[in-house]
């Protein structure tokens, strides 16, 4: 039997065209007892200031609005709304009357809700960050593949080439001390997705360029492998994005592993329960 905290914010609980769930704040003022709905607009008002306060977007999480309802038979008048995310509810209920029982019901609902979409956005960006690390890691060889055809000898030489056009003309050493990594750390393995998805798209490139236009000489590949890198840090510049140095480093890669797993594994008690 579900809760009948579920139960009662799940029946007014709704889906917009891009199948993102959110709540009406008129029904949702009827749902906790507020006859007047002013009452209520003065805790939309202290939910929104929590929201500033908490570095969120106000206008992500509250819309106002205005809808036609009908008024006798035949008249409609127009009143004010604001569409509220799962997030703004549960502001809302932070900030509205503690002593209704239904409130404190809300509190939980939300609290319960927020948290478990909290867990569900991390394991979004962990696994898409662990798929790019793999991802890397392929193409990585793939380059290799191609810089040995190439004539390169020395791959550790050729690889800071490549980071030496990316980063601004930081080696590997440099991008290493720069994450404060210690000395058995790997640099791949403390990169976030979008750093990541950068160095895929210059080993990438570089391994085309390579094979592509038959490129010969470990001088030319190691030159071919820096200005690829260049070319994408243009790139990254052009479109407004942040340098690579400047990105923050996560935590290792095996960390993303282990919350994965720990989430899969809680979801499996679950359904046995």
């Amino acid at each position: 039997m579900q809760d009948k905290s579920i139960v009662i914010f799940e029946n007014i609980k709704r889906i917009n065209e891009h199948n993102a769930e959110y709540w009406s704040a008129r029904e949702l003022a009827k749902t906790l007892e507020y006859g007047d709905y002013r009452n209520f607009e003065l805790v939309i008002k202290k939910a929104k200031e929590s929201c500033k306060n908490s570095g969120q977007s106000i206008k992500y999480h509250f819309v106002d609005t205005t809808d036609m309802i009908e008024v006798g038979k035949t008249a409609t008048r127009t009143i004010t709304d604001t569409y509220l995310s799962r997030y703004a509810c549960y502001l809302v209920m932070q900030n509205a009357d503690p002593s209704k029982k239904v409130v404190a019901m809300g509190q939980t609902y939300f609290a319960i809700q927020t948290r478990k979409q909290e867990v569900q956005d991390q394991m979004a960006k962990d696994q898409n960050r662990l798929d790019l690390r793999e991802e890397i890691t392929a193409h990585n060889k793939h380059l290799f593949e191609a810089a040995s055809v190439a004539g390169v000898k020395n791959y550790g030489l050729f690889t800071n080439y490549g980071y030496m056009g990316l980063y601004g003309g930081k080696t590997m050493a440099d991008i290493h001390r720069n994450k404060r990594l210690l000395e058995n750390q790997k640099i791949l393995d403390h990169m976030g997705s979008e750093e990541l998805a950068a160095n895929i798209f210059r080993a990438s490139q570089t391994d085309a360029k390579l094979r592509r236009e038959n490129i010969k000489g470990e001088a030319m590949a190691n030159h071919t492998h820096h200005e690829v890198g260049r070319e994408v840090r243009d790139t990254i510049r052009k479109l407004g994005g942040t340098m690579p140095e400047n990105l923050a480093t996560p935590d290792a890669i095996s960390q993303a592993k282990k919350r994965i797993k720990s989430i899969k594994n809680n979801s499996k008690k679950l359904e046995i329960k």
